[in-house]
């Protein structure tokens, strides 16, 4: 039986990886061809096909297209030019994409803002983006106007499906001008090493950063996932996350518009519509992350749960331990997880979908895909390096972080972010031999003897407990199989008078739960170490706008009672059980007179 299932894996691997390369073939630094470009072409030779679906509307590529030209003709006559920055504040819509369309065919960057920011992160974002106009969705003028006297440069605020208080009429602008293309002058000079995106971090440990996305960025991430998912004209794929990032915005985006297919936006998921959409759009994709998989597995069955047309979902966060449940559960042919960051330049996919990989670099292809795992010091938080200063790699399943070397080729830059000093925070040097560079991804991985790469956790989040390392993922990968628990958020805490931090657990629970015997459950899956000291059961879980669990705040709030209003539980030695944590029993743990 290993042979076959060695032969289908690098079967598998290999059609994948050269059909990406084949799609990849005409990208290159110096081409003049960009997404635009691709787009045109597809709205001469096919103008009537759907590129976009939303709601009720169908928009074809030769709808797009004209849209896009009215978008580059306005912003022509604002006088933005190619190398100038446009913020984009808007919800998931078609108009989202004919407005960076637009912008991109006179060769200016579009600063993709995060719709969830409010108050002073909306403020630094779009100063850092040091744009002089804001293309605003009417929906967010409230949002905007409340930072807007707060701003530098003082900004030209347009709304458009709607108006926005101090903004300008963007549709009446854009009714009034021609909907021809732009001449090919405007964006002479423009190749694909000029940048198209600021894309932002999700500011989950300080305010957000902004990432350069260069044309070639943007068109190998494209390429890659349309290749890897062999999406052709006529194939569709359901997007309800946010098209300000990577992950919706790019990646979902360009399976479908770099192959003359459609994508169907959704302003904002919802797992009680998912199965009607599918059923409705009848998509061949869909673009996820972890949580909403999770999301859809809690849910109560729905009538067209399999009755859908999905070939293949892409995403990264699906965690193991749900993996397989959901696959069944919902008769899903393929799953294709993936690893990548938006500025780095380490990214993979699981083609074959091992479960619980989020990608795979074989041997035989180290030497295209300089990725690496080196030994790390999760106490001190720094790589370790040997005698001679170079840095250790990883041996087969030993956890470390994940780096990618930095070189010219075009799937090995690194872009780096609008300010220098949080690149060079990014770039590791002297790794192997004196004078490399390296990106650092942030992340500790580990690697099999198969070549695929598995996430171990945040480096920040792994703690060290009593002498030993505790990923917080794994922690939560234990807790979730377990009845009852739908959501679990791991993390450490500091507790007085001791080494290292204590794990804790925020909990959402369902039916079935019962903190009482979750220990006896625990005690078969997670060493001693691992298992929480403290539990927070809480009615639901702080998450970012891409569906990534919050901890910061946890952290800072501990296990004090007096900040806490959730329901708290310390495991309690004696008992060999999880009690209820009160101040009383607060004051005996930081007082020493309560062991852990």
């Amino acid at each position: 039986m290993a042979l076959p299932q060695a032969l289908r894996r690098e079967g598998i691997y290999i059609t994948s990886i050269l059909r990406t390369l084949h799609r990849l073939r005409h990208v290159a630094p110096d081409s003049t061809e960009t997404i635009t470009d691709i787009v045109e072409g597809f709205a001469r030779r096919t103008p009537h096909a759907p590129a976009v679906l939303h709601e009720d509307e169908i928009v074809s590529y030769a709808a797009l297209d004209t849209a896009a030209n009215r978008y580059a003709n306005w912003a022509i006559a604002q006088g933005i030019a190619k190398g100038d920055c446009v913020s984009l504040l808007m919800e998931n819509r078609p108009e989202y994409l004919m407005a960076w369309l637009g912008l991109l065919k006179i060769g200016a960057i579009a600063a993709l803002i995060n719709t969830n920011l409010r108050g002073a992160p909306l403020a630094h974002s779009l100063n850092i983006a040091n744009a002089e106009h804001v293309i605003l969705g009417a929906e967010l003028g409230d949002a905007y106007a409340e930072v807007a006297s707060t701003l530098e440069g003082l900004p030209t605020a347009w709304a458009t499906g709607g108006t926005g208080p101090g903004a300008k009429d963007l549709d009446a602008a854009l009714a009034a001008v021609s909907a021809n293309p732009p001449g090919p002058s405007i964006r002479k000079g423009l190749t694909c090493k000029d940048k198209a995106f600021y894309i932002f971090t999700s500011g989950t440990t300080g305010l957000p950063k902004a990432a350069n996305i260069t044309h070639l960025r943007l068109l190998f991430m494209m390429y890659g996932f349309a290749g890897g998912l062999n999406s052709k004209p006529g194939d569709r794929i359901y997007c309800p996350l946010p098209l300000y990032h990577s992950s919706g915005g790019i990646c979902a985006v360009g399976i479908a518009l770099t192959a003359g297919g459609s994508i169907v936006l959704r302003r904002r998921f919802s797992a009680h519509e998912f199965w009607d959409d599918c059923f409705r759009y009848k998509p061949n994709f869909f673009q996820y992350i972890g949580e909403l998989c999770r999301y859809l597995l809690n849910a109560p069955p729905h009538a067209h749960e399999r009755d859908h047309n999905l070939r293949i979902i892409v995403g990264n966060g699906l965690r193991p331990e749900i993996w397989p449940a959901f696959q069944a559960r919902f008769a899903i042919p393929r799953i294709i997880e993936f690893y990548g960051a938006t500025e780095g330049n380490v990214s993979m996919l699981n083609y074959d979908g091992h479960v619980g990989a989020v990608g795979r670099v074989p041997d035989y292809m180290r030497w295209r895909f300089k990725f690496r795992i080196i030994r790390f010091d999760v106490e001190k938080e720094s790589p370790v390096r040997r005698s001679n200063g170079f840095c250790i790699e990883c041996v087969d399943d030993e956890a470390g972080e994940a780096l990618g070397q930095i070189e010219n080729d075009p799937g090995q830059t690194f872009d780096g972010y609008t300010r220098a000093e949080d690149t060079n925070k990014k770039i590791l040097r002297d790794v192997f031999t004196k004078g490399d560079a390296w990106f650092r991804t942030g992340d500790l991985m580990r690697r099999d003897a198969h070549g695929y790469f598995y996430f171990v956790d945040r480096i920040g989040d792994t703690f060290r407990w009593k002498g030993e390392n505790v990923a917080t993922s794994e922690v939560a990968e234990a807790l979730g199989i377990i009845p009852g628990i739908l959501e679990a958020n791991v993390y450490g805490v500091a507790v007085p008078g001791m080494d290292g931090r204590a794990g804790m657990a925020a909990l959402v629970a369902g039916p079935g739960f019962d903190a009482a015997i979750l220990a006896g459950k625990l005690a078969g899956n997670l060493p001693h170490y691992a298992r929480p000291v403290f539990l927070r059961l809480t009615p639901q879980m702080e998450i970012t706008g891409t569906f990534k669990q919050r901890k910061v705040d946890l952290v800072q709030e501990g296990f004090d009672p007096a900040r806490i209003i959730d329901p708290l539980f310390v495991f309690d030695a004696a008992s060999g059980r999880y009690i209820a944590l009160d101040r009383d029993r607060y004051n005996d743990i930081v007082s020493g007179r309560m062991k852990l």
